[in-house]
Parts: C-alpha cells; sequence; structure tokens
C-alpha cells in the first residue's frame, strides 16, 4: 500500500497574494480559496473526483497557503526545486522571478553550486536549479 504526496503548505500572512504568485511563477491555477486556504495545482490536473486508486496515487501534487501569525525566523528545512528545461534560459527565468518579488538570498551554500537560492516575497526559500530535460 502506499500514501499520495498530496500537497506541500506553505504558512505565510498573505495567503492570496502567495498562492497567486506561486501560481504565477509555476504557471498554475486555483483551484479553492477562503480566508483560511487557497489551493493551487497544475493547469492539466482537475480537482474533480478520481475513483480509480492508480490513477490517482500518479496524480501530481498541490500546494496549500494557509494563515500564520508569526513570521519566518529562520532557514526552511524544507524547500522547492524548480528546474528550467534545457530549452529556456535559466538566468532569465531567475530574473523574471526577481522583478516579481523574489530576491537571491544566501543561506550558506558555496559560491560554486549550479543552483541559486532565491526567497519568495514572505521569505520562503526555494532553488532554481540547472536546466534539465528530464
Amino acid at each position: 500500500m502506499a500514501l499520495r504526496w498530496y500537497t506541500v503548505v506553505v504558512d505565510c500572512h498573505d495567503i492570496a497574494a502567495q498562492a497567486r504568485w506561486w501560481a504565477e511563477t509555476l504557471d498554475w491555477q486555483i483551484v479553492y480559496e477562503d480566508d483560511n486556504e487557497v489551493a493551487v495545482i497544475p493547469k492539466h490536473l482537475t480537482d474533480d473526483r478520481i475513483d480509480d486508486l492508480d490513477t490517482w496515487l500518479r496524480t501530481g501534487q498541490g500546494l496549500v497557503f494557509v494563515p500564520v501569525p508569526e513570521g519566518k525566523r529562520i532557514k526552511n528545512r524544507l524547500h522547492i526545486d524548480l528546474a528550467p528545461h534545457t530549452s529556456q534560459d535559466r538566468d532569465a527565468e531567475i530574473a523574471r522571478l526577481v522583478e516579481r518579488g523574489a530576491t537571491v538570498t544566501d543561506v550558506g551554500q558555496p559560491g560554486d553550486v549550479t543552483w541559486t537560492v532565491l526567497a519568495d516575497p514572505e521569505g520562503n526559500e526555494f532553488c532554481v536549479l540547472s536546466a534539465r530535460d528530464r
């Protein structure tokens, strides 16, 4: 028996703004929103019921944004890695993220790594990896 990795939950102050920022970053869609939660999933997925277990287990993950009163104080213990395809301009993608409110940040990574650490508008770290084709 296997469990499905369903979502990653992101604590934040402005759940609507964070969800929209990540939905635009990933070209995903908002499928649920209220004052306590905003859920985003890839556009090719549906929020319709899936009765077949095998299909349900292969369905991708989403992100859920929930409000918390406290601010972020330390480096994330879990983060998201994003990767451009080899046909994309990695530096242009990073510049686009920065223009939209991300910041390049240092979490102690060595200077010769093949990824760039950024933080979203509320300070949650994520990485943009080198270009990939798988």
